[in-house]
């Protein structure tokens, strides 16, 4: 479908044609740029009301800074839509998302005004303060360095010590505070709170707006410069805020807030900025999904909703025949309340994820506890680990890639004092479209070399149950992570009766002759279906399901390696150091000798498509499994030896 954007963007490649417009033109131009957006996301699906909702400030900074010179940092990236349009991807934006398409995200490789690679949030200002300080040291006293952070990153720790940073550091930089009151769901905590108050303060934005009208009354001549009118504005401004301003507090000249869709104060305030030197923050207001009414008033449900008929809000969904298998998320999020009914030790904790990991239906039915941390990955981590040490039994649910952000907390404050928090790990193996930010494909090794760790994967929705049962068992004495892939449900009747697992059991499926097939967590069902194919062929491997991957099933891999000379190891983790190791590991210790093939997320950045082209690419779905077992069936083991997919 060949999508037409509006006669002033059609005339826009890169900013240098946008500045060529008069500052009148640049509502048209966000009218129409808005309108593409809804346009291509409506049918080739992607992030949506987080850049509708800086249209305006999107075409704003291209007009009044000069980049890609001028270094602008989009946070997260799920607002940089407009950015992408504006500089030169335009027409190719209709493969955003999509395999060997544009990246969902601002990415370096892909454009020179993609100043920083983003994904997870609240990285922005940091950046931008180091680009700051790099161009002061070169003597580029024209550059700018710009950070555009949504309300909802604001809360990350991180966002906080990169300004306590930039207050003292005298650097040129800019931050750009898109206030909406929303990350994917509604923002939560204290400085949601403040961020209200001093948007709706009566009282602050009347003395504000008296200083600046007393001001601009004010006679301009040489006994009174407008140096000094603003030396007296701010002035006045701190002694007003310095105690209720938390940005004036930490040195950062503090403006706003204002109309984020008004473009002409957009352009206006911003060309003031860019000549005022040193740290300074600008506070502007916006309404996420802006200019889509559906989305405005459903903000969570339009982060992200797929294809749909930009005229009737009718989101398209896929219909099916028989009943189809539910999200693992989902699964979670019912079985923790039906764990918590029966255990009242049981809490549940997210940074920023209810609606992503479905801990929102605990939230609702039992708000004391479940409990949404904002973007705080490491708090989440340390908070679970406080409430573990007075007796509760606390599931942490955090996607595989953000758990990354709170490795410190996970052996400092939960490993080493040995405290048994059950670490959910959302989104582990590849999840599609977000790519190589938002891929879980680091957690088993960097959990597997930490002492007092129980790593777990389930095949399936019912495995999921009962290692979530046994979790939260008291006879569970050390932490336990449960990882599981993003959606991708294997049983339509999964409200299964739970039942223990003992720790570091696995199962066997089938036996088989010759070679045999060892798989962790869901790609087990790739095995089977692959299976199926090569028994059709007179080929019978083994199948077995390790369940753990620490401690590992010794006494199975004794069977397996004193039975089979061929082996193929499978998972949805990085071959370095993940699984497939831990078997190789064991068989040098115990002196086995076999042929073995790892399966697995390769030693490489996998970049974003569907999950079924990356499984494909990674050579671990059901036909790559099958072509490794066949390869592997074809060849006389002489030797130990090794090869990874």
């Amino acid at each position: 479908m060949d999508i037409q954007a509006g006669p002033l963007l059609n005339q826009i490649q890169f900013p240098e044609d946008l500045r060529k417009l008069s500052k009148d033109q640049l509502h048209q131009v966000s009218t129409e740029l808005r309108q593409y957006i809804i346009d291509v996301v409506s049918v080739h699906g992607g992030h949506f009301g987080a850049s509708l909702g800086v249209v305006e400030l999107s075409v704003a900074l291209h007009y009044v800074f000069n980049t890609p010179y001028d270094q602008l940092v989009w946070d997260v990236g799920h607002q940089a839509y407009g950015h992408k349009i504006l500089t030169g991807r335009r027409t190719q934006f209709h493969t955003n998302r999509k395999y060997k398409g544009l990246s969902g995200f601002p990415k370096r490789s892909e454009s020179e005004y993609d100043t920083f690679g983003v994904g997870h949030s609240s990285t922005s200002i940091s950046a931008a303060l180091g680009m700051a300080l790099a161009a002061k040291y070169k003597g580029e006293t024209d550059r700018k360095s710009i950070a555009v952070i949504g309300d909802g990153a604001m809360t990350a720790g991180m966002a906080f010590e990169a300004m306590n940073h930039a207050g003292v550091s005298d650097a040129d930089v800019l931050v750009i505070l898109n206030d909406n009151c929303m990350s994917i769901d509604p923002n939560v905590g204290a400085l949601k709170e403040y961020l209200t108050d001093i948007t709706t303060s009566h009282t602050y934005n009347k003395i504000k707006d008296d200083i600046w009208n007393a001001l601009g009354k004010l006679p301009v001549g040489k006994n009174f410069t407008r140096e000094m009118a603003s030396k007296l504005e701010h002035s006045v401004k701190g002694f007003i805020s310095q105690s209720s301003n938390l940005f004036e507090a930490m040195k950062l000249r503090y403006f706003g807030p204002i109309d984020g869709h008004n473009i002409t104060k957009l352009v206006d305030t911003l060309q003031d900025l860019r000549n005022i030197p040193g740290p300074k923050i600008l506070h502007i207001l916006t309404v996420k999904g802006k200019g889509y009414s559906l989305a405005e008033q459903d903000q969570t449900k339009w982060h992200a909703p797929g294809l749909f008929d930009k005229v009737t809000g009718e989101i398209y969904k896929k219909t099916f025949e028989t009943p189809q298998p539910p999200k693992y998320q989902d699964v979670f999020g019912h079985t923790i309340i039906e764990l918590a009914e029966k255990n009242e030790k049981i809490f549940g904790i997210t940074p920023a994820m209810p609606s992503g990991s479905s801990l929102k239906f605990m939230m609702e039915k039992m708000p004391d506890r479940a409990i949404d941390v904002g973007i705080c990955e490491q708090h989440a981590a340390t908070l679970s680990a406080g409430l573990a040490t007075q007796g509760m039994r606390v599931f942490c649910n955090i996607y595989s890639s953000f758990m990354q952000r709170a490795y410190d907390q996970v052996v400092h404050d939960i490993a080493i004092q040995k405290l048994p928090v059950v670490l959910c790990l959302d989104r582990a193996g590849l999840v599609g479209e977000d790519g190589p930010t938002h891929h879980g494909a680091y957690d088993i090794p960097y959990f597997r070399c930490i002492p007092n760790m129980i790593i777990s994967a389930p095949m399936n929705e019912s495995e999921l149950r009962n290692l979530m049962y046994t979790a939260q068992l008291d006879s569970t004495e050390f932490p336990m992570v449960i990882r599981y892939p993003r959606g991708e449900g294997v049983m339509p009747e999964w409200r299964t009766e739970m039942k223990e697992t003992r720790i570091g059991t696995g199962r066997k499926l089938r036996d088989g002759k010759e070679i045999a097939i060892l798989s962790l967590g869901h790609p087990g069902n790739f095995a089977a279906a692959a299976i199926r194919d090569l028994r059709a062929d007179g080929i019978e491997p083994a199948h077995y399901d390790l369940r753990f991957v620490k401690p590992i099933d010794e006494e199975m891999l004794h069977e397996v390696f004193s039975r089979y000379r061929k082996v193929v190891t499978v998972e949805d983790g990085t071959v370095v150091g993940g699984f497939g190791s831990a078997v190789l590991e064991f068989m040098a210790a115990n002196g086995y000798q076999a042929e073995v093939k790892i399966l697995g997320i390769p030693d490489r950045l996998v970049e974003h498509g569907t999950l079924k082209e990356l499984h494909r690419e990674c050579g671990y779905d059901a036909a790559g499994i099958a072509s490794a077992v066949r390869a592997l069936m074809s060849e006389k083991v002489s030797a130990v030896s090794l090869t990874t997919g």
